[in-house]
């Protein structure tokens, strides 16, 4: 079949029938995304039959790559739901809120919640590890101090994401800066510039958000002390349990991959069952499997407890194939590339540069539900833009950075946005006004963007 080149109505089709079936799907019909997702993924491959710009086994082809592409991501993802399961079940996770409850202030909570998790990431330069391992447990200390599931989420996702864009360990910023053109440390030093103000701000805003729910009076001591009796009371508190989690984080960061790393965590979780809470070897493997199920005489503390499991992850596994074969055509097709292209017309100054540099990512996220892909090819489009204009290759690295790294969370289909909600217990898009950090990031760097400030030149 000779292939046709893609016009830009046709490639932006699919994008507007997604658009129109998700508004129904969620708004109006009250349904999962995984089928609209999916129907919108058979439609484009029906516009790039019918304009032939490739043939469905091309497409086929395309599909099976960028799911291969994610088979890590959710492998991963099985495991954590392991690690939940039986970390709860071994008396980890209740004794990191035990703790937790008796520690922390709810005043200053939140701010400590974004601290904790981005010395986490820091060290791990993993924002999955980080919400998997102590963003559960801050899920339930939060919990039980009154505040909402979705503002903790928010300070776990934007601590957790602050070592995922800095730390040298994580993989997003070593791929942008091969994808740009520049070196590692010089891409890292670079990046400071739109990140500290960013956490700053996000740190102000989430000291702002914890006196507005302590003066609120949500914070009830008498839930607290249910809690902490309903924990004592069910299972054997141990400060010898969270060792555990210390030694699995110490994993990570002594580069041990993530596969077996996270793997052998949830081995010890249930091992730690059976020696600490008695616990026998069918229900260990239980716990691995379909997660902790258990009743303390506290409906608050079973809510929160009752989760984990391989089979939690499904759920989420199957908006990742979804979003994943949408994706895979769109790219092999050439119609992402195509939208991508058009949107280098408008970039005529280097504020405009750099804000389509930010849109371009976020667009991918949204539409190939990928954050590896919302990096690569918006670094292999602008990088010969941006040597044009005199423009140092670091500077494109950050805003893919800025961009890319930092919005994947924040779609739901995306794999990033996906594995949050399974980890962390939350609803699509609700958490997502509260994730500051990941919101004011892109617009601090389109703010030098368009100022010229911190935008360096090529040395000669």
């Amino acid at each position: 079949m000779k292939k046709r080149q893609v016009s830009l109505s046709c490639a932006l089709l699919p994008i507007i029938f997604l658009v129109i079936i998700l508004f129904y799907s969620v708004q109006i019909a009250k349904l999962e995304v995984h089928i609209p997702i999916f129907i919108s993924a058979m439609f484009a491959g029906f516009v790039a039959l019918i304009c032939k710009y490739s043939t469905w086994d091309e497409l086929e082809d395309g599909v099976v790559e960028t799911i291969k592409m994610s088979m890590r991501a959710i492998l991963i993802l099985m495991i954590i739901g392991m690690v939940i399961g039986s970390w709860i079940l071994s008396g980890i996770v209740p004794s990191m809120i035990y703790y937790g409850l008796k520690i922390i202030n709810p005043l200053v909570f939140l701010p400590v919640t974004v601290i904790i998790c981005s010395i986490v990431s820091l060290a791990t330069g993993s924002s999955w590890s980080t919400a998997s391992t102590v963003g559960i447990a801050l899920v339930g200390i939060g919990e039980g101090l009154g505040l909402p599931r979705p503002v903790i989420a928010g300070a776990i996702i934007s601590g957790a994401y602050f070592g995922d864009k800095l730390s040298p360990m994580s993989d997003t910023t070593t791929l942008a800066p091969a994808m740009a053109g520049a070196t590692l440390f010089d891409h890292i030093k670079h990046m400071l510039y739109s990140t500290i103000p960013s956490y700053i701000f996000t740190l102000i805003g989430f000291i702002i958000l914890g006196i507005k729910y302590s003066s609120s009076g949500e914070v009830d001591t008498v839930q607290v002390n249910e809690i902490l009796s309903a924990l004592s009371n069910s299972f054997n508190i141990s400060p010898f349990l969270l060792l555990i989690p210390v030694f699995v984080i110490g994993m990570v960061v002594m580069k041990v991959p993530a596969i077996p790393g996270l793997f052998a965590g949830a081995l010890i979780g249930g091992g730690a069952g059976i020696l600490f809470q008695g616990a026998s070897l069918k229900t260990a493997l239980y716990s691995l499997h379909y997660g902790f199920n258990g009743n303390t005489g506290n409906p608050m503390v079973d809510e929160l407890l009752n989760r984990g499991g391989l089979n939690s992850m499904m759920w989420t596994v199957s908006i990742i194939l979804c979003a994943m074969t949408f994706g895979g055509i769109m790219e092999k097709s050439g119609m992402l590339g195509r939208i991508a292209q058009e949107i280098l017309k408008f970039a005529d100054t280097t504020g405009k540069l750099i804000l389509a540099t930010l849109l371009t990512p976020i667009f991918i996220n949204s539409v190939a539900g990928d954050q590896y892909l919302s990096i690569v090819i918006p670094g292999r489009m602008f990088k010969e833009s941006y040597e044009k204009r005199g423009l140092a290759p670091k500077n494109l690295s950050r805003a893919l950075e800025d961009s890319g790294t930092m919005t994947s969370p924040l779609i739901p289909w995306n794999t990033c946005g996906a594995f949050m909600m399974g980890a962390l217990g939350v609803g699509p898009w609700i958490y997502v006004p509260y994730c500051l950090f990941n919101l004011i990031s892109p617009v601090i760097s389109a703010f030098y963007g368009f100022t010229g400030i911190t935008i360096e030149k090529i040395k000669k």
